[in-house]
This record gives C-alpha cells, sequence and structure tokens, in this order.
C-alpha cells in the first residue's frame, strides 16, 4: 500500500512537470518566470528537507506522511484558482516544500519497513513506485494537456492525489526504537547539519550527477520526437517502465548479495549506452530499444544509490540521509533543465542528448575511484 500510494502521489505530481510551463506561458510569462517554475519549486524542495530530516529524528511517520499527502493535494487543487504569473509562481514554490516533505517521509516510512538484510531488494521495489511513477506520468500528463483544459488535467491529478492519501493512511508504519525513544529536547537542529549526512554523501553526489544526465529526458524528449517525426514516443516511456519493473527486483538481489558499486557501473554503463541509442534515433523501433535500455540501466541505477545512501547511515539519521538524496534528485533534474535549455539554442537535441550523456560516465569514473581509494584504505589499515 506504501508502494501504490507513492506511484499515485509521484504520477498526481509528475503530470505538471511537462505541461507547468506551457501553462504559464499561455497566460503570459516571460522566458525567465518560466524557468522559475522549474528553479522555484526545486529551491523549496531542497529547503524543506533538512527540517524534515531533522524532525524524522524523533516523531512517528504516519502523521508526517499524512500531512505531506494532503498537502500536496491542496496545493494542486489550487492551481487554477488565478491566471497571475506571480502568484502561480508562489504555489510553485509552496508546492516544492510539500513536495520535499512528502517524499523524504515516505521513503524514511519505507526503509523503516524493509528488514537490513534486503534493504536493496526491499527499496528496489518500493523504488518502482518512483520510476513508473517518472516514466508514465510526464507522457499522460502531455496527452492530457493536449485533449483537455488544464483545470481536467489538474481535476485529474487531484484524483490520483486523493487515491494517495486513501492508501497512506492504511499502511501500518513502522517507527524504529531509537527514534521512539528520542525526544526533541535531546537533540539540537542544525540546518547544515540535516543537509548534508556525512556517512553517505557520496553516492547522493552520484545521483546529483546521473539526474543531471537524465534531466535532458524529462525536458526535451517530446521535441526531440517532434524533430525526428516519431509519432509514438511514449514508446520509450512504455518500454521503459516494463524492464524497471523487471530489472529491478534483479538488481536488488545483487545489491544485497554484493554491494553497490558493481551494480552502479553496469547500470551507469547501460544507461549511457541508451542515451546514444535514443540520440541516433528515427523510429518507433529505435525509441523502443532506447527504452529498453534505459529501463534496464537508469530503472535500476537510482534505486541503487538509495539504498547505498541509506546502507551507511545510521537508523536514526536515514530521515537526513534520504532527505539529502531526494535533494539530490530535483537539484540534478532541475539545473540540467536550465543548464541544457541554454545549450539547446545551438545543438539539435539528438546532440543534447550525447553531450548529457558523459554525466553517466562521470558516475562510472567516480564509482570506480571510490571503490580503488576504500581498497587501498584498507590495505594500508592491513599492513
Amino acid at each position: 500500500m506504501l508502494m501504490a500510494g507513492n506511484l499515485f502521489l509521484f504520477m498526481s505530481f509528475q503530470m505538471l512537470i511537462p505541461t507547468m510551463p506551457p501553462y504559464i506561458k499561455s497566460i503570459g510569462a516571460s522566458g525567465l518566470e518560466i524557468g522559475l517554475v522549474t528553479t522555484l519549486f526545486s529551491i523549496g524542495a531542497v529547503a524543506i528537507r533538512p527540517l524534515i530530516g531533522y524532525m524524522l529524528e524523533y516523531k512517528s511517520r504516519k502523521p508526517l506522511v499524512l500531512i505531506g499527502a494532503a498537502a500536496l493535494l491542496i496545493i494542486t487543487a489550487v492551481y487554477p484558482l488565478s491566471r497571475l504569473v506571480f502568484v502561480l509562481l508562489l504555489i510553485r514554490l509552496i508546492h516544492g516544500l510539500a513536495w520535499g516533505w512528502s517524499t523524504t517521509v515516505n521513503g524514511t516510512a519505507a526503509v523503516d519497513i524493509v528488514p537490513n538484510s534486503r534493504l536493496g531488494e526491499g527499496m528496489g521495489y518500493y523504488g518502482l513506485s518512483v520510476t513508473i511513477g517518472m516514466i508514465i506520468a510526464p507522457s499522460l500528463g502531455i496527452y492530457l494537456f493536449h485533449v483537455t483544459s488544464f483545470t481536467n488535467l489538474i481535476f485529474i491529478s487531484d484524483i490520483l492525489g486523493l487515491f494517495a492519501v486513501v492508501l497512506l493512511a492504511a499502511v501500518h508504519y513502522r517507527t524504529p526504537d531509537v527514534v521512539k525513544n528520542t525526544r526533541k529536547e535531546d537533540l539540537t537542529f542544525s540546518y547544515f547539519g540535516s543537509l548534508i549526512e556525512k556517512s553517505s554523501w557520496y553516492p547522493a553526489l552520484l545521483s546529483m550527477m546521473a539526474c543531471f544526465g537524465y534531466g535532458t529526458i524529462v525536458t526535451f524528449i517530446v521535441i526531440f520526437g517532434e524533430e525526428r517525426g516519431i509519432d509514438q514516443i511514449f514508446l520509450f516511456y512504455l518500454f521503459n517502465a516494463i524492464m524497471s519493473s523487471f530489472s529491478r527486483p534483479i538488481a536488488g538481489k545483487w545489491f544485497d548479495r554484493k554491494g553497490p558499486k558493481g551494480l552502479v557501473l553496469v547500470c551507469s554503463s547501460v544507461t549511457f549506452v541508451a542515451m546514444w541509442v535514443l540520440s541516433f534515433a528515427h523510429s518507433n523501433l529505435h525509441i523502443a530499444i532506447a527504452g529498453i535500455l534505459f529501463g534496464i540501466g537508469f530503472g535500476s541505477l537510482l534505486p541503487t544509490l538509495q539504498s547505498w545512501t541509506l546502507a551507511q547511515t545510521p537508523a536514526k539519521r536515514r530521515g537526513v540521509a534520504n532527505g539529502m538524496y531526494f535533494s539530490a534528485i530535483d537539484l540534478g533534474i532541475g539545473l540540467s533543465g536550465l543548464f541544457f535549455g541554454v545549450i539547446a539554442q545551438n545543438v539539435e537535441t539528438g546532440t543534447l542528448f550525447q553531450i548529457s550523456s558523459v554525466f553517466f560516465l562521470v558516475v562510472i569514473v567516480m564509482t570506480f575511484a571510490q571503490g580503488r581509494r576504500k581498497s587501498l584504505t584498507e590495505e594500508r589499515a592491513v599492513s
């Protein structure tokens, strides 16, 4: 039920990612204001997470989960009530705060339910709700935006959000004993201390690098399909979702048996190849092949990095680590849109995918370097 509730939550939100920019443009927003749609949201999400990570050190899970889901539901419903650009941007900032709250507490609640011995497998299953939501919902949102009004799109988004609230309310949550036995008075809040978890910052940094590369897919794949005359661009999302569903449990078991590093290297390599296949696509078949490869690679990469982040974090600090992980994702995608949006003015979209694929090579090099550094440290300790 937690997975299903989180899936509906992600779908409700992700439908708005590709549709908010054209909507706000239609009511007279400037280029800068269109860019702020993503930037303000990311600022809100990143800004709230240290506070939520701190609260997760001493508060039970269920109230926090339901507050976040209900806030997302209400804020989404407010969008059609104003056609003033300034008001919509303010709502977008508040939406980011609610999103940062919800993703952090939901991910932490999932970790609390999963046994430590099956962390990779369990978070792999949970991660399906995130990845499938990120894959399916944008194309659904684009379709609805073209065939109906923005108000109707918001209505459907809120229906999905309502399903999420109902399902999340029915979950039997578990709060770790160390959290139950901790009082607020026992803790000292430090904003920076709750922004970064020192024990697990490295895999979170890898997540940001990966999402920086992935951001071009979110922003430009529909435009790419129009440029190449590919009329079934949804096949990328479809096969991506299918292969993510099949590969995720396998990757999770691999993580539990052999650890994260080899898995990250394989997933990043497959994703790199997928980006290049996509960049050369001129037919629906090419798009389907790219979707298959991307589902195998990127579909397992993010959950692996999340499990790696959490596996290195003490139980009472997992809320902070989750917040750091999701902030890394938001920053990666948000900054990618701005960075590659500038480059897109001078190069073809296919070339843009090739350039952004370099960030998956960066992930490979950083993972290999971290593994090498750890091996050298262990050798020195033995000698």
